[in-house]
């Protein structure tokens, strides 16, 4: 267990210059999204004081420092979603199913009439799917200590990013989603919240909760709940990769179980990665993790935890030292969800013909897509809009639980995961796929149905589907 004494604590006053320095320690996440508890002990950056400055200089700052560089072409964004969130009071709202225009619809909706679904509820909970907002209801829930690349910012300072996620889920899905923001960092205190939450909900997305705690929460939810739960950090990303990573392999005609494969970042992201790649059928033997502290091995003493220990004992049979110019050379995949700038040209050289990048640090990836391509990459994929590819976890989460809730799932298991994947992967035609198409675009609306569809598919043959209750009216 981990106590929120082992975090940082966010700044309560919402100090901005504070948060500039959570940012500049505590940024480098996958697709915004996997600091951790102290990004100097757990991203995937290389060895070397001129990393550390580079990354200090490129990634992860805050909206000040951004705005204090007139030439930053983020700025007009950063301007404006700060506007509409001012004008709107936040970007989502609760809305009524019906209208209350006289007394006798203020009784249906309400009391007396209410009393009737609640009678029904009583005498059998799992009723509340059909009679109330349940069966389409996903709680977000974080606590704020790994948000996008500013880290460790609370609860407060994370709603905003909440509500984005719950406006995906009811945009792209038609999924009513909550932000839950925790006022805990405390891994005990997070889990007893959330399952005293959970009557409300149909499943639960955990989100931006720093490594490897999140490793524990969703275990721990997973296997106490009657619910779907998905840390969006570790599978929503995975699912991702590994849907660029099929189609990307149909145009280099690899084999998946022959892959010289380096992560670059060992926190949510890529121990998930990591972890579905193996499940996949990628040979763990072939494959080279890499942390701020150098390649991981087994017996490392250094920034090593249970989670890595694991990988460890997987991987990196020659306990190889050094960092990623020493994992490199040879490979046929970089995957990077760390930090900016840590990968040079001449590292990609040395990787091996028709090499795959994805480099997916934000703001600032790995290895900017231009130069990987001079240094002889044959596909690119980053986790930024405006580069080809974009690998970005909003393809995956909201197909996922629509699928999950259309059959009341108890959970999310692995092949409902394996299936959203390739489901991900077919939506991009044959004719379609190119080196920089390898993956739908965010806005792609063939994906939700296609996605949904092999979830729910795959909860049935998995066994975690509930019975419709609709005999029971």
């Amino acid at each position: 267990m981990h106590s929120a004494s082992e975090l940082k604590t966010y700044p309560k006053n919402n100090s901005v210059k504070d948060l500039e320095k959570d940012s500049e320690k505590d940024s480098g996440k996958s697709l915004g999204k996997d600091s951790e508890k102290d990004l100097e002990k757990d991203s995937g950056k290389s060895l070397g004081k001129d990393s550390e400055k580079d990354f200090e200089k490129d990634s992860g700052k805050s909206l000040e420092k951004h705005q204090e560089k007139d030439d930053d072409p983020h700025i007009s964004l950063y301007q404006e979603s700060l506007a509409v969130h001012r004008r709107l009071g936040g970007v989502l709202e609760v809305a009524s199913k019906v209208s209350l225009e006289t007394i006798h619809d203020l009784s249906v909706a309400y009391t007396p009439g209410v009393a009737e679904p609640c009678r029904k509820i009583i005498k059998d909970p799992e009723l509340a799917y059909l009679y109330t907002l349940k069966k389409n209801t996903i709680a977000v829930v974080t606590d704020g200590s790994a948000v996008l690349g500013l880290g460790n910012i609370g609860p407060y300072a994370a709603l905003p990013v909440m509500e984005g996620k719950a406006i995906i889920f009811k945009e792209f899905a038609g999924i009513n989603a909550f932000p839950i923001c925790l006022d805990t960092q405390e891994t005990e205190e997070v889990i007893k919240a959330v399952k005293q939450l959970a009557p409300v909900f149909g499943g639960i997305n955990l989100e931006d909760i720093s490594a490897p705690r999140c490793f524990e929460i969703e275990s721990r939810l997973r296997e106490e709940l009657d619910l779907p739960v998905m840390h969006d950090d570790q599978h929503g990303t995975a699912i991702v990769v590994f849907a660029g990573l099929l189609n990307a392999l149909k145009i280099v005609d690899k084999k998946l179980n022959e892959l010289h494969i380096v992560i670059s970042g060992m926190g949510a992201a890529g121990v998930a990665i990591f972890r579905f790649l193996t499940r996949a059928g990628a040979d763990p033997a072939r494959i080279l993790a890499c942390d701020s502290k150098g390649l991981v091995y087994k017996g490392r003493k250094n920034g090593m935890n249970p989670v890595k220990e694991e990988i460890a004992r997987l991987t990196n049979s020659e306990k190889m030292k050094g960092g990623l110019e020493n994992a490199l050379p040879g490979a046929d995949l970089f995957i990077g969800v760390s930090v900016g700038g840590v990968v040079s040209e001449e590292m990609v050289r040395s990787m091996a013909k028709d090499a795959i990048v994805m480099a997916m640090a934000n703001p600032v990836p790995e290895i900017m897509p231009d130069a990987a391509k001079r240094a002889g990459a044959r596909i690119i994929a980053t986790g930024r809009s405006d580069f080809p590819n974009q690998l970005n976890n909003c393809l995956s989460f909201p197909g996922v639980f629509k699928g999950a809730l259309s059959t009341c799932a108890r959970k999310i298991t692995p092949e409902m995961e394996m299936a959203a994947a390739h489901a991900l992967a077919g939506v991009v035609t044959l004719s379609e796929l190119s080196e920089d198409y390898i993956i739908p675009d965010p806005l792609d609306r063939r994906v939700v149905p296609a996605v949904s569809k092999a979830v729910a598919g795959a909860s049935l043959e998995s066994c975690v589907a509930r019975k419709s209750h609709e005999d029971q009216l």
